[in-house]
């Protein structure tokens, strides 16, 4: 009888261990599954895309360049896996030119209707009015932290995804790559008739009022322009701020975590105009401006913002590297 207790007991014993460590390795999995498998960003492949954006030149709609860029990011968006939709339209610039734009979307698991958007500009500024040569103030720019930079964080993030899905890695959310048209034929500051601050950013206007999918609706998005220059000061921007407060904190926060807390400073800067005001505003969709910031300038930004030192001279992979990583977190951890 005491055997047969004994026995009997080492039996329940042994099912309750196996039971236990069952429902303990479910658990283990369930976290793994949760856990996020964050792909590492290549700045030097990111650089690359830049570099590559500025060898055709300015980006100006209507012009070779311009057709030729389009063709180069499609292509590479394409390998990536990525839903492409290619949004052209006729936008009327302030001084009634009319420009042949096309807004470049990439979308990862496009079924799914939880979804963020990640963005940037593709064109480049017509003209360096901003120059402190005036016989230089007609002449475009190369832009390649404005506009450039934030194209090849974007696209190398996309490259990264398209990679890590084919290992069974997917984001848990669909994700929207929005590359804008025509953000940078704004007045120019030598034009003698009015300045119209509704003159910026024609192609995320068109978007925002015109979504590439019906009803299109997002948690939220990230504007990315002139991410790659030296030694860059990510603050935050009013708008964002107004608009968009807990994206902004939450962004700032994982680049806080990354180590990255010297460049993301969590600290009011000015009202930027830029694409994510009117995602804010016409499309209803929270958005925030990842945007390299110097307070201690005239105009708010790098001092060769919109003249002809916008070059490949001021790109830092380091600062590709920082803004992708946090990025990349994001998206992995959504």
């Amino acid at each position: 009888m005491h055997i047969k207790i004994q026995l009997d007991t080492l039996l329940i014993l042994l099912f309750l261990v196996i039971t236990s460590c069952g429902a303990g390795a479910k658990k283990t999995q369930e976290k793994t599954d949760k856990a996020a498998c964050v792909p590492t960003f290549n700045a030097d492949s990111a650089y690359s895309y830049v570099k590559a954006q500025t060898l055709f030149g300015p980006r100006i709609p209507n012009s070779e360049a311009h057709v030729a860029c389009r063709k180069y990011i499609v292509s590479n968006l394409q390998e990536t896996g990525a839903k492409i939709t290619e949004q052209s339209a006729d936008l009327k610039a302030f001084d009634g030119k009319i420009l042949r734009s096309t807004n470049i979307i990439a979308s990862f698991l496009p079924e799914n209707t939880n979804r963020i958007i990640l963005c940037a500009h593709w064109d480049s500024r017509p003209w360096a009015d901003n120059d402190p040569d005036e016989k230089n103030r007609h002449t475009p720019i190369l832009g390649a932290n404005d506009g450039a930079s934030g194209v090849g964080v974007l696209m190398e993030i996309a490259r990264q995804i398209g990679i890590e899905s084919l290992k069974g890695n997917s984001p848990k959310i669909g994700i929207d790559i929005i590359l804008f048209d025509a953000e940078d034929y704004g007045t120019p500051s030598f034009y003698k008739g009015n300045q119209d601050e509704e003159s910026w950013c024609l192609g995320t206007q068109y978007w925002a009022r015109n979504p590439h999918v019906q009803g299109y609706k997002a948690k939220y998005g990230i504007l990315l322009d002139m991410v790659g220059g030296k030694a860059p000061n990510f603050q935050w921007d009013y708008y964002s701020d107004q608009y968009a407060s807990q994206i902004l904190q939450k962004v700032w926060k994982e680049a806080a975590t990354l180590g990255y807390n010297s460049y993301f400073k969590p600290e009011l800067g000015g009202a930027i105009t830029d694409d994510h005001l009117y995602i804010n505003k016409l499309a209803n969709i929270p958005c925030i401006d990842i945007i390299d910031y110097d307070p201690q300038s005239k105009t708010g930004f790098v001092p060769y913002w919109h003249t002809i030192d916008d070059t490949m001279n001021n790109i830092d992979k380091v600062s590709l590297k920082i803004v992708g990583d946090v990025l990349l977190n994001i998206v992995y951890k959504e």
